[in-house]
């Protein structure tokens, strides 16, 4: 199709945009799934009571989810690149309600093992947020970071809403009722309003996307550019720029992993009660939501890496101030920090590789990022309770973590985003730019 048939069969149209009933439904999918498998916690003590499982046991389903779903996602990343996010979205959200409904009969450990830690992480690698980030880094182009925002805003969201809601069910109808309530709640509102909803690119709808004729920076002459962009993902995997986004990324895991594992735990051996440990800890998951939508709004104006060097930086900070001041202080300030900074990395990061490596192969490139991520985060809660056991507090982890996060922050800060990224190159033909 010549340019000049593409302009008068692709338009714009008055009205919401359809690329925003794309962000609305890959949130409401990750508050729902995201939340869920989240929730695993509060099922802890209630089915040990049951079983007499002991809390090492209990756990084990929780941990290899954490690694399946990380190995997974390059594959399905892959799936998204051949068959189209819509497809592979309704698959795994089937697949999450299903295991979710079977945790109802659980019997022994080695089922939830298997429906929880095995079935249920194979199938959220498809229906996770990174799969429908990634979807929708094919409708928006100049607000590709700010929808990015909207959608990883949808985890915590669902943590703080879906959390106590399940603990609340647990209390009123037991366990087992509790997981049929939430495999319902996938499987009757999830899967068909992705179904009905959900669409692979604008162009599919003869659409492009609204007031991408300017961006919010200068371009730089195309001359002065280098594009990465490549048909063959095994040639993004030698450039030296992905895996300075990877690296950086695996310390967002190894840092993140650390705090939703052993902050309440640190706090409590503070001497703080356990009703304050949560508070904080609430405050934080709140803070989530404040700073990824911000992290995606400021993706958007300045350069990315950048943003993510200011992000990985402040949560250095927060570490170093539990080290310096180890009492309210550095407590709530750590809380604001790092509830900040904790997933304001998706928007910039997701964007930036987009941006860079063009959306040919975006699934399975965030998927190999998204894996080491979840491979830093499983690494630093084994090793942070291991050398809390040896030395008796948490400093040293804490200062693995501040270490480790200024060196992101200054890995981050030397990408060459101005010359590979297509926001800094001159647009030829704007009519085929969407996404």
């Amino acid at each position: 199709m010549t340019p000049e048939s593409t302009r008068k069969n692709i338009k714009k149209r008055k009205g919401i945009y359809y690329g925003w009933l794309i962000v609305a439904t890959s949130f409401f999918v990750s508050f729902l799934t995201v939340g869920t498998r989240n929730g695993f916690g509060v099922f802890v003590i209630p089915m040990s009571k049951d079983f007499g499982w002991d809390r090492g046991a209990v756990s084990l389903p929780a941990s290899i989810g954490f690694y399946v779903a990380g190995i997974c996602q390059p594959f399905a990343g892959r799936l998204f690149d051949r068959i189209g996010g819509r497809k592979i979205m309704l698959l795994g959200l089937l697949g999450i309600a299903i295991s979710t409904l079977s945790l109802s009969f659980t019997f022994n450990i080695l089922f939830i093992i298997i429906m929880f830690g095995i079935v249920g992480a194979i199938a959220s690698s498809g229906g996770s947020m990174n799969i429908a980030i990634a979807l929708t880094s094919k409708w928006f182009r100049k607000k590709r970071s700010t929808a990015i925002g909207i959608i990883a805003a949808g985890p915590p969201m669902g943590a703080m809403i879906l959390i106590p809601l399940s603990q609340q069910l647990i209390t009123i109808m037991g366990w087992e009722k509790t997981w049929i309530v939430l495999g319902l709640l996938i499987l009757l509102l999830a899967v068909p309003v992705t179904y009905l909803i959900i669409r692979e690119k604008p162009e599919d709808l003869g659409l492009i996307e609204p007031d991408q004729e300017a961006t919010t920076t200068t371009p730089a002459s195309s001359t002065n550019n280098i594009s990465l962009a490549t048909n063959d993902w095994k040639q993004a995997l030698r450039s030296p720029l992905l895996w300075q986004l990877s690296g950086a990324y695996f310390v967002c895991g190894f840092t993140t992993g650390i705090i939703s594992t052993h902050f309440v735990p640190y706090v409590i051996e503070q001497g703080y009660s356990p009703s304050l440990a949560a508070t904080v800890f609430g405050v934080m998951s709140g803070l989530n939501v404040l700073g990824v939508l911000t992290a995606g709004k400021l993706g958007d104006r300045f350069q990315r890496k950048n943003l993510l060097a200011v992000i990985y930086g402040l949560r250095g900070v927060g570490y170093a101030l539990l080290l310096i001041s180890p009492g309210l202080v550095g407590l709530w300030g750590f809380a604001i920090l790092a509830g900040f900074s904790w997933i304001a990395t998706v928007p910039p990061t997701t964007a930036l590789t987009a941006d860079v490596y063009g959306l040919k192969n975006i699934g399975i490139l965030s998927g190999v990022i998204f894996m080491l991520h979840q491979f830093g985060g499983g690494l630093s809660i084994q090793m942070a309770g291991e050398l809390r056991d040896i030395t008796g507090s948490y400093d040293i982890p804490f200062l693995i973590a501040a270490v480790s996060l200024a060196i992101a922050s200054f890995v981050s800060f030397t990408i060459r985003e101005k010359k590979y990224s297509s926001r800094y190159l001159v647009d030829s033909d704007p009519i085929l730019q969407t996404g």
